[in-house]
């Protein structure tokens, strides 16, 4: 009988309790008498002892017809000296009469040696493990912290991962000519999934205000809040002149006509409309836009007895800002997370076993034709499982809902983007083609996007 370890066969044996119900020790049986007496239990016949209960193994040998005899318990102490386990053998055998007889002496040597090893073995294994699990444990705790630093990305650090492993999947099954060669062990898989947590970990350095600038004019605050201000006093002024007016034309007994008055005000209702609109961003502001904004800047406006500009060269800057929120400046710093997060990878000795780590993170902003950031590398300078991260992190953007800039994409929307990416040689031409093929997108849509944006199948 070959139970669990490499059998495949799951142990379904009941547990044995090192305490009873009242939280006295459990005596009964020999691995746990054992245990809790620290010593080797040497039993010569189960069925005539009457100091445990083997009601267990007369069951197992009635099941199994099997008689349980002789019994040997030793425990397996560890290199801080705790027991781990218990090694249990029975039925020892006199090698020349084939008869069950009680383990002797020499045996019992020998087989605390090898309750010495094996104790080493497990305690190595359960090292191993406990540092996989505290590994990944940190990893998933930077990412948490990224996600957490701001609203407007909480989940990025936890979906790029799922969806690198979707896509790159999508390639190892792919039968084009450039990915039918390609084949993801579960090394490959492991370091993936490492790389898609620890993608963004630069971005722990990157200010909170550039991250979350849902506005072109918020920094710690919304200026938008001081530009409306500075449009009350513009109207309280036209309105103190056209009041003002209004007296001098009674004292001389003539009236004032409240059509330039009624103008000048829409005027600046109109003007405040059009910055509010352009504050928001856009996929795309016309140079005709930007030229207004700038007419606008250009006007005066008083304060402390000084004629000053309406808006700040810095203001303006912001609010000309020809696609999104970030200006050149801004992005720049934004860009500088993928430079910091291979520094700091870099300073990690990474084991043979996640050695494509970095490389599978620091490339997931290049584009295939060598233009891209940080390195302009090419799509032959870079991996499969690469160009695929760098399609996760392009299609989590387009989709999330907790971007402050944007509204998120339809499926629909989203595919055509990438499609676009794709003739512009933005994007691996066939890994995206195995994402489409596998409909990678709908997997992903079903389990992290709203069902409003599912508008495909």
């Amino acid at each position: 009988m070959h139970l669990g370890g490499t059998s495949k066969i799951p142990v379904n044996l009941p547990n044995i309790p090192l305490y009873l119900d009242n939280g006295s020790p459990n005596y009964k049986n020999v691995v746990s008498y054992a245990y809790h007496h620290n010593k080797a239990i040497n039993t010569a016949d189960a069925y005539n002892n009457t100091l445990f209960d083997f009601s267990g193994a007369k069951k197992f040998d009635n099941l199994n017809k099997y008689r349980s005899q002789s019994f040997l318990a030793i425990p397996l102490k560890n290199h801080e000296n705790d027991t781990i386990g218990i090694l249990q053998l029975i039925n020892a055998i006199n090698p020349n009469s084939k008869s069950i007889i009680e383990c002797d002496a020499i045996s019992m040597r020998f087989t605390e040696a090898l309750a010495s090893q094996a104790a080493m073995v497990l305690t190595k294994q359960r090292l191993i493990s406990e540092l996989k699990a505290i590994f990944e444990s940190l990893i998933e705790l930077i990412a948490t912290a990224i996600d957490d630093k701001s609203p407007y990305t909480g989940g990025h650090c936890r979906r790029v991962p799922e969806l690198t492993s979707l896509i790159a999947e999508a390639a190892h099954n792919s039968q084009s000519d450039y990915l039918k060669d390609f084949q993801l062990s579960n090394s490959d898989r492991y370091q993936l999934k490492v790389a898609g947590w620890l993608h963004d970990c630069g971005k722990l350095t990157t200010p909170e205000y550039v991250v979350d600038k849902a506005t072109k004019l918020e920094t710690i605050y919304d200026r938008l809040e001081t530009i409306e201000t500075r449009f009350e006093v513009l109207k309280r002024d036209v309105e103190i002149k056209y009041l003002k007016e209004q007296v001098n034309a009674l004292k001389n007994g003539k009236t004032v006509d409240s059509q330039s008055y009624n103008t000048a005000l829409e005027k600046l209702d109109d003007d405040l409309s059009f910055i509010k609109k352009c504050n928001t961003g856009s996929e795309f502001m016309p140079p005709e836009e930007q030229n207004r904004i700038k007419e606008i800047a250009q006007q005066t406006w008083m304060k402390s007895g000084k004629n000053i500009p309406f808006l700040s060269t810095d203001e303006t800057l912001n609010l000309t800002i020809s696609r999104g929120t970030l200006t050149t400046h801004e992005r720049d710093v934004i860009q500088q997370h993928i430079s910091t997060t291979i520094a700091m990878l870099d300073k990690i000795n990474f084991p043979k076993h996640l050695q494509n780590v970095p490389e599978y993170t620091g490339a997931h902003h290049e584009r295939m034709e060598g233009k891209a950031y940080p390195n302009k590398l090419t799509r032959e300078q870079m991996s499969i499982p690469a160009c695929a991260m760098a399609i996760a992190d392009a299609f989590e953007a387009l989709t999330a809902a907790d971007r402050p800039y944007k509204e998120p994409k339809k499926l629909s929307e989203a595919l055509f983007i990438l499609e676009k990416m794709k003739q512009d040689n933005h994007i691996d031409p066939d890994i995206y083609d195995a994402f489409i093929h596998e409909k990678v997108y709908l997997k992903y849509a079903q389990k992290f996007l709203d069902i409003s944006q599912i508008n495909i199948n």
